[in-house]
């Protein structure tokens, strides 16, 4: 019988590799599914970011006349740039 201990850590070697990218490959899946899911509500806030409604709804913050426990991030001057700028930058890497 020969030593075959470089092919067993070779292919043990293999295995984790395999098992790694599947892993990944199946996260990146998810996520992508996850972020095409997302597209209607990022066409939303775009559409909504820098309009004349979302002005009236900085104006109104602005004024204090929004309650005090209302989530605000949409009205933060970089909360929907941000994302959108982020969303740009996925679609390029994606080749979109």
């Amino acid at each position: 019988m020969s030593d075959n201990k470089e092919q067993i850590a070779r292919i043990r070697l293999m295995e984790r590799r395999l098992n790694q990218a599947l892993a990944a490959v199946k996260r990146l899946d998810s996520a992508l599914e996850k972020y095409e899911a997302a597209q209607e509500a990022i066409a939303a806030l775009s559409e909504y970011y820098g309009s004349d409604l979302w002005k009236q709804d900085f104006a109104a913050d602005e004024a204090g006349i929004l309650p005090e426990g209302l989530k605000r991030g949409v009205l933060s001057e970089d909360g929907i740039w941000n994302l959108l700028t982020d969303c740009k930058e996925l679609d390029r890497r994606l080749g979109k």
